[in-house]
């Protein structure tokens, strides 16, 4: 999960904001029609995962750990269905002829609130390393 989250902050987006409109448009809707159906599964199967190493760890110093893990991934959660998954949800319907003029200042906000998100998975998959090697 976090490869594919840092691939699309790094990559992915930036490539589709320098297309022209209909091409970046037809790419950024189709990405969040997909992604919108599969990363809600990821994000919950990497949470419970993760509270379950929590619990499996319980009484180590590797549970405390976890815990914050967990905490991270709950607060990665929040902000997808609060922040990211309404922009998305506007989003993914545009096409080259129907679309705001400032289309392009959205994405910047999704991108920006992304890297955030992306920060957040990416201590989260440290924490979970350091849990899971110190058991």
């Amino acid at each position: 999960m976090v490869g594919v989250e840092l691939a699309v902050a790094v990559v992915v987006h930036p490539v589709l904001l320098r297309l022209p409109v209909g091409a970046a448009l037809d790419g950024r809707a189709h990405e969040a029609r997909m992604l919108g159906r599969t990363m809600p599964v990821w994000y919950v199967a990497s949470l419970l995962l993760t509270a379950a190493l929590t619990i499996a760890t319980w009484g180590t110093s590797a549970a405390v750990t976890a815990g914050i893990a967990t905490a991270l991934l709950v607060i990665s959660v929040v902000m997808s269905a609060t922040l990211l998954v309404p922009i998305n949800n506007r989003t993914a319907t545009w096409t080259a002829d129907d679309h705001p003029p400032d289309w392009r200042d959205v994405y910047r906000r999704w991108d920006r609130l992304h890297y955030v998100r992306v920060t957040v998975l990416v201590g989260a998959f440290v924490l979970v390393l350091a849990a899971a090697t110190a058991v």
